[in-house]
């Protein structure tokens, strides 16, 4: 290592769906701080979902000021990494959001995405271009004041960029672009087509960057030190750099509040008949690479579930112990579809289901079925991926997110698919990638080779099912799906 790259620091914010997270990375790779922030969004009718932006804002300069409070001096960047597909209307001059920030798992703009798909225009109900338009229709119907430029959109990481820099950065990264359901995969730029259909001038967004590159310095004013804002990136597709996902075929599993398969396309995008969806995994120096990604709509919340929802659990870790307790499930079955199923049925109507109860079940034998059934729906959104995939399977696959700590779920992972899984030593790989960009940005790295000296495998968990089993265990899971989407 070089001893300029020793002696250098990162940091990292990762704002999720759940929470916000800092990540002080040194120039070996290795996690020096990291301060957390439970900001949950709220849920104020069936289907709706929503961020207070004042409240994010406040969890983010807390957990920045705390990271950098470990380091007094030499953080070279700041990474940003956001959950990608939710919407945000904010005031110019002050940055204030004008309404809540409507998550990429609000439900209500399906209807307008239908109509809009009947008129030829596609929009993804998880993007977040009909929920700008909701706001807007909202806040300003004539659209007077956005075309005088004094309100301004996107998702989440441009307002944070916007934010953080005292409104002097107006800008989006080429991968939560290509989420916002705005943007042009062929032209790769904003979709003209798109933006007049919902009445959304194109001077009113963010400029479309390189994931990494400086492009500012954080507002002094702030109470935090003028550290360059040197990389903006999808979450998912920071894991990607976080897991050093690289080379074309390669994919990794985040589990979050919902488990996301990614697989590396290479330069050009692979589209899907199975469910998935073609997105930029980054644009670095210029050059896009794409990724093909499917989505578990339900992997951790059903964890959360087991604990808020029945209290069979007192913390997402007990859930590990207490289904390795009992050797197999009992006979119970689970359909994890708390928000309906995503890849490849995409149907947002599915509803979860728990099956196969007896006298005998306890709740041990309750929340392994729902571990295996995160584990089958992973199984599931992986072959949709590899459907369409020109490449070699891997070798391995590697998994992150805080569900990733969870032995038994990652060998029931292994079981399901026939792979070997390798978990990380760092296990938030989302905002691990973004500190690695904000790293190649600033000289603390300069290549990618040199990352693959600092990045660490914590353990490998092995198949131990053999294939005619873990075919017949499948088949028999998969006859349960139908359950839950029955109407």
């Amino acid at each position: 290592m070089r001893q300029e790259a020793a002696t250098s620091f990162v940091v990292a914010l990762d704002a999720g769906t759940t929470g916000v997270r800092a990540l002080l990375v040194d120039g070996g790779g290795a996690p020096r701080a990291e301060v957390y922030r439970e900001v949950l969004p709220a849920c104020p009718a069936p289907g709706l979902v929503e961020h207070d932006p004042e409240t994010l804002f406040r969890a983010t300069l807390d957990v920045l000021s705390e990271a950098l409070a470990a380091v007094p001096g030499g953080v070279r960047g700041l990474g940003i990494a956001t959950q990608r597909g939710t919407a945000v209307v904010w005031e110019a001059d002050s940055g204030r959001a004008v309404h809540p920030a409507i998550s990429w798992q609000d439900g209500r703009t399906i209807r307008r995405c239908a109509d809009l798909l009947a008129e030829g225009v596609f929009v993804s109900p998880l993007a977040a271009a009909t929920k700008i338009e909701w706001i807007l229709d909202r806040v300003d119907p004539d659209r007077d004041r956005i075309r005088a430029g004094r309100l301004r959109c996107g998702t989440l990481d441009a307002w944070l960029a916007w934010r953080l820099s005292g409104g002097r950065v107006s800008a989006t990264d080429a991968s939560n672009a290509s989420c916002s359901g705005l943007f042009d995969l062929v032209g790769r730029g904003w979709n003209d087509a798109i933006l007049a259909a919902l009445r959304v001038p194109a001077a009113a967004l963010p400029e479309i960057v390189d994931s990494e590159g400086v492009l500012g310095h954080v507002d002094a004013s702030l109470g935090l030190p003028a550290i360059p804002i040197a990389a903006v990136i999808g979450d998912q597709q920071a894991a990607m750099m976080g897991q050093l996902r690289l080379a074309a075929g390669e994919v990794k599993i985040t589990y979050g509040t919902s488990a996301m398969l990614d697989l590396n396309a290479g330069p050009e995008p692979l589209w899907s008949m199975q469910g998935a969806y073609p997105l930029v995994l980054w644009r670095r120096a210029g050059h896009v690479a794409f990724c093909l990604e499917g989505t578990a709509i339900t992997a951790g919340a059903a964890i959360t579930w087991l604990r808020d929802g029945l209290g069979v659990i007192r913390t997402p870790t007990e859930s590990g112990t207490l289904a390795a307790s009992v050797t197999d499930a009992g006979g119970v079955w689970a359909i994890p579809a708390f928000q309906g199923l995503g890849t490849p049925y995409m149907d947002a109507a599915a509803r979860a289901v728990v099956g196969g109860l007896s006298r005998a079940t306890t709740r041990a034998h309750v929340v392994r079925a729902m571990l295996e059934g995160i584990a089958w729906r992973c199984r599931e959104v992986y072959d949709a991926l590899r459907a369409d995939c020109p490449f070699a399977p891997p070798v391995a696959l590697r998994v992150d997110g805080g569900a990733a700590c969870n032995d038994l779920l990652l060998q029931l992972q292994a079981d399901a698919l026939g792979l070997p899984v390798e978990r990380p030593a760092v296990l938030q790989a989302g905002a691990l990638g973004a500190g690695y960009l904000a790293g190649l940005a600033t000289g603390v790295w300069a290549t990618t080779d040199e990352l693959r000296d600092v990045w660490r495998r914590e353990r490998l968990f092995e198949p131990a099912v053999g294939a005619d089993e873990r075919e017949t265990r499948f088949a028999a899971w998969q006859r349960h799906v139908a359950a839950a989407r029955e109407p």
